[in-house]
């Protein structure tokens, strides 16, 4: 009895499968295939979940903090020591996130020969103080600003300083503009000299681990640092968190002034909920240089 009732599921299950492909109707499939069809000790699952292996795994010690990895393992299998074990595990797991918020600077004048020359614009300094007022705005607990130290990030850090003065502003220099890794695929307009991508790749992949890690087991709540720096930078630093391959970085841009928010979560996962967000920009003052 019990064979014939799982004969007429599947045949019921194959049906449906022939004629959804055929409008393309493939998730309807997948979710009735996804119900469990018992017969005896077998199970039906959908096709992702039968012996799936990811193209690449989320590497969890991106960050070299992982807690297993800090700990020697536990010196026997006793039940005490593996408690005590188990117990500095647990004592050096985060459990507050880490919130980096990047900002792009405003509209520069970039026909400029030196970098003291290269200052925000007027529409430049306008998205400057509409990005500080939507960081108002959000009312996060932000806990610093930070920029880097070229003239057009300086000018919309301080114009952003303006809405948020309780918090302490520094400068970093790592935090600078440059050539991350040659781009793939490449732009023909654009081709620094192999010895550039050497030195500022260098440089921003140390700008990417001094920021991005996941907190520190003493911290208890959430932080929010604000980081305004360059497009090249962003985009390598969306890239490297994601795990994704950092020579994808060219294959979007960000609008000037625009917020990338991208949160450490304490597992070592890592999300980014925005990217380039410009909508507190009206749309007449739009940029991307």
């Amino acid at each position: 009895m019990e064979s014939k009732r799982f004969s007429r599921r599947w045949h019921i299950l194959s049906n449906i499968a022939k004629k959804s492909l055929k409008v393309g109707a493939a998730v309807v499939v997948g979710v009735v295939v996804y119900q469990r069809w018992k017969y005896n000790d077998k199970v039906l699952y959908a096709s992702w979940t039968t012996n799936y292996e990811p193209s690449v795994k989320w590497d969890f010690n991106w960050d070299r903090r992982e807690p297993s990895s800090l700990l020697p393992p536990p010196k026997g299998k006793t039940d005490s020591e593996l408690a005590d074990y188990k117990k500095q595990l647990e004592n050096s797991t985060p459990t507050a996130s880490r919130h980096l918020l990047l900002i792009r600077h405003g509209q520069y004048f970039d026909n400029a020969a030196v970098d003291k020359d290269r200052f925000l614009t007027a529409l430049g300094r306008a998205q400057a103080e509409v990005t500080g007022m939507r960081l108002k705005d959000l009312d996060l607990p932000y806990t610093v600003l930070i920029s880097s130290t070229m003239t057009r990030a300086i000018e919309t850090a301080k114009l952003i300083h303006k809405h948020l003065p309780e918090l302490e502003y520094k400068q970093d220099e790592i935090l600078r503009e440059g050539a991350p890794i040659p781009p793939e695929p490449p732009l023909g307009s654009w081709r620094p000299e192999q010895k550039q991508f050497f030195q500022d790749g260098a440089r921003i992949e140390s700008a990417f681990r001094k920021y991005f890690y996941r907190a520190d087991p003493s911290q208890k709540e959430d932080t929010y640092e604000v980081i305004v720096c360059h497009a090249n930078v962003i985009r390598y630093f969306v890239c490297r968190a994601l795990q994704f391959p950092p020579e994808a970085w060219l294959r979007f841009a960000l609008a000037n002034g625009s917020i990338t928010h991208i949160c450490i979560r304490p597992s070592g996962r890592v999300s980014v909920k925005s990217v380039g967000e410009h909508g507190h920009i009206k749309a007449q003052e739009i940029s991307y240089n």
